[in-house]
């Protein structure tokens, strides 16, 4: 996804009045910019994001409810076009990030230098890079294997005889590409692409997208 043309949408899910007016506050202040709507708990962001479309949901991890993640979880298994998530939180463990990359956030950003940094944030969210910390992800494979050192790893290297098209599937899913772009660029139905998906992650002994990024630096796709 680039930048949309006219206005970019933005929805704001925190529950700090304060920082949501000040992050609205901030956002606006740009040309281009439109925070379309606020969520105060997480049981809020999933039905507000279906209903208002944005190009970018700002969502903090420490919502009542439903936390930051819970809510990627719902959000990775509903419809939602190409909104991109990033988490703005106050403090985040290694663990959180891996999970939060894994279930399709493309940002996180520290709330002590989100004032700073949020419009680049989302300017490079929006042009499909990565963006953790302070700084642009450009090589999402090798963050995450750097990520997962020291840490339990269920996935190992291999080389399953994968298809000409589970081969294109793979290479797009290492580009982070969601199922909905993956099915537009290979011109095939989103059914198709989670069917691939099936049977990638059997092939690879892996059971989602982070594991395959991890197993792919092991073993050639």
């Amino acid at each position: 996804m680039v930048k949309p043309p006219g206005e970019v949408r933005i929805l704001i899910a925190d529950d700090h009045a304060v920082f949501r007016y000040g992050l609205r506050t901030l956002l606006e202040s740009e040309s281009g910019f439109t925070v379309v709507g606020e969520a105060v708990d997480g049981s809020e962001v999933v039905p507000l994001a279906t209903a208002l479309k944005p190009h970018v949901l700002m969502l903090d991890l420490a919502m009542p409810r439903l936390t930051g993640i819970e809510v990627l979880r719902e959000l990775s298994s509903s419809a939602n076009g190409q909104m991109r998530t990033i988490v703005v939180t106050a403090a985040i463990e290694k663990r959180q990030i891996i999970e939060a990359l894994q279930l399709g956030a493309r940002g996180i950003l520290l709330k002590s230098g989100a004032m700073e940094l949020v419009t680049k944030c989302v300017e490079k969210v929006l042009a499909n890079e990565f963006w953790v910390g302070r700084e642009v992800v450009t090589g999402l494979v090798d963050y995450l294997q750097k990520m997962t050192t020291g840490m339990e790893q269920r996935v190992g290297p291999g080389s399953p005889d994968f298809t000409p098209r589970e081969r294109e599937i793979v290479s797009a899913i290492l580009a982070g590409r969601m199922n909905k772009e993956i099915a537009a660029q290979l011109l095939i139905s989103e059914d198709t692409v989670k069917r691939h998906l099936s049977n990638i992650f059997a092939k690879a002994g892996v059971s989602n997208r982070l594991e395959l990024a991890i197993w792919s630096t092991k073993g050639s796709a």
